[in-house]
């Protein structure tokens, strides 16, 4: 039995579908009234549980062989926040002491790649360290502290392996990611506006596959870099446009308009209490320039990336047959 703790998010719910097309029974821990859709007609067993509460976990610990920890809180709003910190960190604390305590024979912790010290120039790769002190954002603090204590936890004996993926996109985005979101409203027609930037993306369904893959091979205590391909927003757009054969409006914002946009945009989203979609972080994150090489898990775990152009053709084709139940963007 494997066991997948945020099985309902992106990387979980393709993760599942690949364990199961390999045989694997699998449980995946669900909180509470959680939209369970990207789920949905998969042999799968549910448990309730949530990673802030230690004594709902042991149930679904028991007779695990293997441990994918992937639930956790995604953020681009500036400041502390307190909820990412106990989630990431604490519910990490308590999914590692669950693990030990069940006899758990392997853990493959999801980390970021943001959680990894930044470089404005050279290749990031597995040799930098993991950064408390990161000014970037509270979630990338987190993540970082987080994979610090799963690194604390292998070198005390637990098999724990740690992969860190960049910018996570594909089909069966189900919560409309950030880059999703610009996705889906490119393929369906909508006006798009964009920063010129660029970023390493990642099939989502690479990254399954890389983690299944570290399962099986990978050493414990080691990390391994989930990377994909650098690409511009422009490409991006321009793909979907050639993929949908349609025609819509996007329109490049200048970097210094849409730096000073962005910083009033968190106070809106808070007022409003909408989804963040462009905010400092994002704005930073395509104005980065470093490399990020996977040179490490191509070599030791035999991980292999498609190009973008299939990933982008196919998530559109997803979001185009599945767009009645994803409803608006």
């Amino acid at each position: 039995m494997i066991l997948v703790t945020g099985a309902t998010g992106h990387i979980g719910n393709v993760l599942v579908r690949q364990l199961l097309e390999k045989g694997e029974q699998v449980r995946a821990l669900i909180w509470r009234g959680e939209d369970t859709r990207s789920l949905r007609d998969l042999e799968v067993e549910t448990i309730e549980g949530d990673v802030l509460d230690l004594s709902s976990l042991w149930e679904a610990f028991q007779g695990v062989r293997g441990v994918f920890p992937l639930a956790g809180m995604i953020s681009i709003m500036p400041g502390r926040d307190s909820t990412i910190w106990r989630v990431n960190v604490e519910g990490t604390k308590n999914v590692i002491k669950a693990a030990i305590e069940s006899g758990v024979k392997r853990l493959v912790y999801t980390s970021s790649i943001h959680a990894i010290r930044r470089m404005e120039r050279g290749i990031i790769d597995e040799t930098l360290p993991y950064d408390l002190e990161t000014p970037y954002g509270e979630y990338d603090r987190s993540k970082a502290a987080a994979t610090l204590e799963v690194q604390k936890a292998a070198q005390a004996g637990l098999d724990a392996v740690i992969v860190c993926p960049t910018g996570v996109i594909g089909p069966y985005d189900f919560r409309d990611s950030e880059i999703g979101h610009v996705i889906r409203g490119a393929a369906l027609a909508h006006p798009t506006l964009y920063v010129d930037g660029a970023y390493d993306f990642v099939d989502v369904r690479d990254v399954a596959q890389g983690l299944i893959l570290a399962e099986q091979t990978g050493l414990a205590g080691e990390s391994y870099i989930f990377s994909g391909h650098k690409i511009s927003v422009r490409y991006l757009l321009e793909t979907v446009r050639e993929v949908t054969g349609r025609a819509f409006t996007s329109i490049k914002l200048p970097f210094g308009l849409a730096a000073f946009v962005a910083k009033f945009a968190p106070h809106y989203y808070r007022i409003a209490q909408t989804k963040p979609r462009f905010t400092p972080y994002s704005l930073e994150v395509l104005r980065s320039n470093a490399d990020i090489s996977h040179a490490k898990a191509s070599r030791e775990l035999g991980y292999q990336t498609r190009s973008m152009y299939e990933t982008i053709t196919d998530t559109v084709r997803w979001i185009l047959e599945n767009r009645s139940a994803l409803g608006k963007v």
